[in-house]
Order: structure tokens, then C-alpha cells, then sequence
């Protein structure tokens, strides 16, 4: 049976999750901005093939937090529908919620290894340099 507590149980763990989210999103717009400003000084290829990785990363970032906001919505309204006693609508939203917040996550291992395979490019770069 599905309570008020269940739902409220994810609220830290989105709340975080956002957080971690925006935080990527702030360090790769920042990344961004100074690989746009090389770029304008030396129009260099692998400059912009970074910067086409980058604004890929920043989409998935998008829409993993369009996705944890949602969740979190939903979670209220699961919330508001067991208070008014909508348990069987509750405990839809709430499944809709737990999905919404998987794809989320999932996203976040997608751009997690689209940033790994951009960091092997640089090692390999300075491997070949030596």
C-alpha cells in the first residue's frame, strides 16, 4: 500500500540528483564558453569537433533534468492524490514517476560515457605526444 511517506521518500534523492545534474550543466556551459572563445582565435577541427561533443552532452543534460523535475512532480501529485484518497491514480503517477526517474538516470550513464570517451581522445593525444 502505497502512503504519504513513499513518494516523499524520493524528494531528497531527486532534490540531490538535480543538483548533481546542474552542476554538470554549469561546468560544460562553462567549457563551452572557452572552447568558443579558442575557436574564434584558431579556428582549429579537433576545437570543434569538442564543441560538437559538448553540445550533445549538454542536450542529454537536458533532458535528464526535464525528466528528474517531472519525476519530482509527479511525486507530489501521487502525494496529493493519496491525501484526497485517489490510492489506485497514486499509485500510477507513482510508477510513472519511478520510470521517468530511471530514463533520468539511464540518460546519466549515456553522457557519462560520452564524456569518458572524450577524455580517452585527450590521453590518447598526449600518449602519442611522448
Amino acid at each position: 500500500m502505497l502512503t504519504l511517506t513513499t513518494p516523499a521518500l524520493l524528494f531528497s534523492a531527486i532534490s540531490l540528483l538535480l543538483l548533481a545534474y546542474t552542476n554538470r550543466f554549469l561546468a560544460l556551459a562553462q567549457l563551452i564558453r572557452n572552447l568558443h572563445a579558442q575557436y574564434k582565435q584558431n579556428a582549429d577541427s579537433v576545437l570543434l569537433g569538442q564543441i560538437n561533443n559538448l553540445r550533445i552532452r549538454v542536450h542529454i543534460i537536458r533532458y535528464m533534468q526535464i525528466l528528474g523535475i517531472t519525476s519530482l512532480l509527479l511525486c507530489v501529485l501521487s502525494m496529493f492524490l493519496i491525501y484526497i484518497g485517489e490510492t489506485v491514480w497514486a499509485e500510477v503517477i507513482f510508477g510513472v514517476a519511478l520510470l521517468l526517474l530511471i530514463a533520468s538516470l539511464a540518460l546519466s550513464v549515456w553522457e557519462i560515457q560520452i564524456s569518458v570517451k572524450a577524455l580517452d581522445i585527450h590521453l590518447r593525444d598526449i600518449e602519442n605526444k611522448k
